[in-house]
């Protein structure tokens, strides 16, 4: 493996620090040990135009979503939209984790970023996250109007399993089931839930993500393995690709979903969607996280905000 010297840094302290890694933790001691890295990698957060919460009601409760705009828009003016899916492997994760990469995206690209804090497994198995990341982009197109954004430039996006619930959405609206995106914006995303990658064999030690935690979160999240073969749970297995938004793809060469993020945006291309690609071969999954000390991290997250604002802007013309 080969680091950018940041990265190594990073993870010299962080063996020093021995902290036990997720799959020798509970669920709920793995949220609260993620939970606790917040201060510790992120930069200080960013000041946006405006910030609420919101509940939307759903069959089964309240589903909470966080609605950023962007400093310097205007409170009356319809922005475009990133619906937003953060990682943690279905399992960990909030809008708190995801908060201050919310707020960068927004005023990066002069958006409206909705967060959504959908359900986590064990105690919610797949597919209740892809239902309630639907049902929040279903909300958010039905409330465009009282939301001040532009029904017609809407996007989604996240990291990880956040990634994995973006290419999901993206198929969905391909499909008409859902309504209709301009981009999709995938940072190492999860597409083949099958976990037979090359990428799974090389990432056992030394990296913060392994094949051992992502077999921890794929057996809370999809128990049931003839299930990973859903395109809802693996979109890298969908027939057709065909169709579906553009994409931006970040691959980060360290990490165990590697080799699935790179196919996945290959098979996009192939397939006649415009991607934009960028694989970093000495960044570790979780990059964009670590801000605090990996200089990379914000210049993505701005190159992604610049892209995606690009692209919505284009779509509106």
């Amino acid at each position: 493996m080969t680091f950018d010297p940041q990265v190594a840094n990073l993870l010299e302290l962080g063996r020093k620090a021995g902290n036990p890694p997720f799959q020798a933790l509970t669920p709920e001691q793995a949220r609260v040990a993620y939970a606790a890295t917040k201060e510790a990698l992120q930069p200080a957060e960013q000041p946006v135009a405006q910030v609420r919460d919101v509940s939307v009601p759903l069959s089964w409760g309240s589903l909470k979503l966080r609605i950023y705009r962007g400093i310097g828009t205007q409170e009356n003016e319809a922005l475009p939209c990133l619906l937003f899916l953060h990682g943690g492997g279905w399992v960990i994760g909030n809008l708190e984790s995801h908060d201050r990469l919310c707020r960068h995206l927004a005023n990066v690209g002069k958006l409206c970023v909705v967060a959504v804090d959908y359900r986590l497994a064990p105690e919610h198995e797949f597919p209740a996250a892809v239902d309630d990341s639907a049902d929040a982009l279903r909300w958010v197109h039905a409330h465009a109007n009282e939301l001040n954004i532009d029904p017609a430039s809407l996007s989604v996006g996240g990291d990880s399993a956040g990634g994995n619930l973006a290419a999901v959405l993206a198929l969905m609206s391909r499909d008409g089931n859902l309504p209709v995106l301009k981009a999709q914006v995938l940072f190492y995303p999860v597409t083949d839930m099958t976990a037979g990658s090359d990428s799974y064999a090389r990432m056992t030690s030394g990296v913060p993500l392994t094949a051992d935690t992502m077999h921890y979160f794929l057996n809370h999240y999809v128990p049931d393995e003839k299930d990973r073969k859903d395109w809802r749970a693996s979109p890298l297995l969908a027939s057709s690709l065909e169709g579906c938004a553009p994409a931006f793809v970040l691959t980060v060469a360290n990490d165990p979903l590697c080799d699935e993020g790179r196919a996945y945006a290959e098979r996009l291309e192939k397939e006649g969607v415009r991607v934009s690609a960028v694989h970093l071969s000495d960044h570790v999954h979780g990059m964009l996280m670590h801000g605090k000390w990996i200089d990379a991290a914000p210049r993505m997250a701005d190159f992604a905000g610049v892209w995606l604002a690009g692209m919505l802007k284009a779509s509106a013309l």
